[in-house]
């Protein structure tokens, strides 16, 4: 398999790469998405740093791609929407370069209250000049986080050891979790009011972006100091160029910009309160070495079927874990599948629900698993990735309940659907034996018992003698052998279910030679061939 390194991480994860046995191939130079679309049509994955655009005309070149790998946090030089569509996976390495990230930003938030490289500025022009370099105290002084992820979460740790008060804006912080970190959950404005230096940690996205503008500066502290170490594009630039002119905000410190490199004629050059590295958060040895390997061995375990780690668009499922919920993840593609096949055209949801020993475990595989064996016969390259946007796309609502009420079987999956019309369709299943086979149990309300394969033909009949004589006859007679055969009935004289498991398709001729029988209401033939 074929891996293109497009920026250049750690010799070290290269070498790893090498070593499991895959061709790479290194092409630093090549960072434009025209450039990278001439080596991406043989390669299996890509892996790239913040220079490279992967763009969705270099995912659409590239028909093997399985995996994009970002050595580093943001992942907004991938089109991971145009990814999901094809069913790649995009990765990130959140872990490597937390530290450097933090401490740099730490660093900033240090030289925005001790002007210390205008002072170092002033000494190498020949001045000593102590009257115009004075500072503030970050002790007793209330740090705003923006965003309480890894790199905010390790900069309050910090924050907290130099004695600072710490406020937290994160929708996704509990009240127990900021109270083990020793933080106080506020909302945004209230963050804005209070804090003395502000901290952005947040991801861009459209909700993000410029979430720090002239608005917002005005509802904050005359004086403030604002660091931005996450992603460019959080902050108005125009707007705090301003205000840093006119010190309502006393000063920043920026590693990273809404355009990169930082335009000639930006607002800010120039400004002496001012701090600007260019984005520098993951430049230590240490940060480089670190997300080097990781995002080697995320797109190594990837390749070979492993572990999916810090996907941005699919669940991350440990080799453990997949083993035990492997024979759960068949069954629940099987389900999906039946389900697909004797419900409504006109479906709008979709609720499954497990029992047993798969609800021990996050239940998003399983769902997923639902959902790509549902979308098998009505959608092209569907995989775990992108099953889910292809739900969105037909306008089907998916939602999963875990349940602890009685049933008769010790595992069980149940999948129903419902249409537009209100009508229901629900099929339940579990695993029997040693060999954890995949048996539906019930079909619409009725007890039936099927071994999920091969081909099956439902038929729908008044519960009269002669039926099953009718339909061995039927069968027979085109050539078709019978497998296993399950009755049921609600009650005598009523209508029966009855579910033949077929070594091969029926043809046309047997079906319609079925129905044409007075006593069959109805014939469906389920593919899981």
């Amino acid at each position: 398999m074929k891996i293109l390194v497009a920026d250049k991480i750690a010799e070290s994860g290269v070498a790893m790469l090498r070593e499991q046995g895959f061709e790479v191939v290194e092409a630093f130079k090549s960072s434009s998405p025209d450039k990278v679309i001439e080596f991406v049509s043989d390669v299996d994955a890509i892996i790239v740093r913040s220079a490279t655009k992967i763009t969705r005309e270099v995912i659409l070149a590239a028909p093997k791609l399985k995996a994009v790998g970002r050595a580093g946090v943001g992942v907004d030089n991938i089109d991971v929407d145009a990814a999901t569509e094809r069913g790649v996976i995009v990765m990130n390495t959140p872990g490597g370069n937390t530290i450097a990230a933090c401490e740099l930003a730490f660093t900033l938030m240090l030289c925005t209250a001790r002007p210390v490289v205008q002072a170092d500025a002033s000494m190498r022009a020949g001045k000593w000049d102590k009257k115009s370099f004075e500072g503030i105290e970050l002790n007793g002084k209330v740090l705003g986080v923006i965003g309480l992820g890894r790199i905010g979460g390790n900069l309050a740790k910090r924050a907290l050891a130099f004695n600072m008060r710490v406020l937290a804006y994160d929708p996704y912080l509990t009240e127990e979790k900021a109270h083990q970190m020793g933080v106080e959950k506020v909302e945004l404005d209230t963050l804005f009011a209070q804090a003395d230096y502000i901290s952005i940690h947040m991801p861009k996205t459209a909700e993000t972006k410029n979430m720090i503008n002239s608005a917002a500066i005005a509802r904050m502290k005359d004086g403030v100091r604002i660091v931005n170490c996450a992603r460019g594009g959080l902050i108005d630039e125009a707007a705090l160029a301003e205000a840093l002119k006119s010190r309502k905000v006393a000063a920043a410190g920026l590693d990273v910009f809404d355009a990169e490199p930082l335009q000639a004629d930006s607002p800010l050059r120039g400004l002496p309160n001012v701090i600007m590295t260019p984005h520098l958060g993951a430049s230590t040895v240490e940060a480089q070495e670190g997300v080097g390997i990781e995002v080697a061995e995320a797109i190594a375990s990837v390749l070979k079927g492993g572990m999916i780690r810090n996907a941005i668009n699919a669940p991350a499922v440990d080799p453990a874990t997949l083993k035990i919920l492997a024979p759960y993840l068949r069954l629940g593609e099987l389900l999906g599948s039946v389900l697909q096949q004797v419900s409504a055209k006109d479906v709008t949801k979709i609720t499954i629900r497990g029992w047993g020993k798969m609800t021990s475990y996050d239940n998003l595989p399983v769902v997923r698993s639902v959902q790509r064996g549902y979308l098998r016969k009505i959608a092209q390259d569907i995989n775990d990735i992108n099953a889910p946007r292809a739900m969105k796309r037909l306008g089907i609502e998916v939602q999963a309940h875990s349940s602890n009420t009685d049933t008769d079987y010790t595992d069980l999956l149940a999948v129903e659907a419902e249409s537009s019309s209100g009508a229901k369709f629900c099929v339940a299943g579990t695993l029997f034996g040693k060999s954890q086979k995949s048996r539906m149990v019930s079909l619409n309300g009725r007890d039936v018992e099927a071994v999920l394969s091969g081909f099956l033909l439902v038929v729908e009949n008044n519960d009269v003698p002669g039926i099953v004589g009718h339909i061995g006859t039927v069968l027979a007679k085109n050539g078709l052998n019978i497998a296993n055969m399950s009755l049921s009935r609600n009650n005598v004289g009523g209508l029966a279910l009855n579910i033949c498991t077929l070594d091969s398709r029926p043809c046309e001729k047997a079906i319609s030679e079925l129905m044409a029988h007075k006593d069959i209401k109805g014939v469906q033939l389920v593919d899981l061939a």
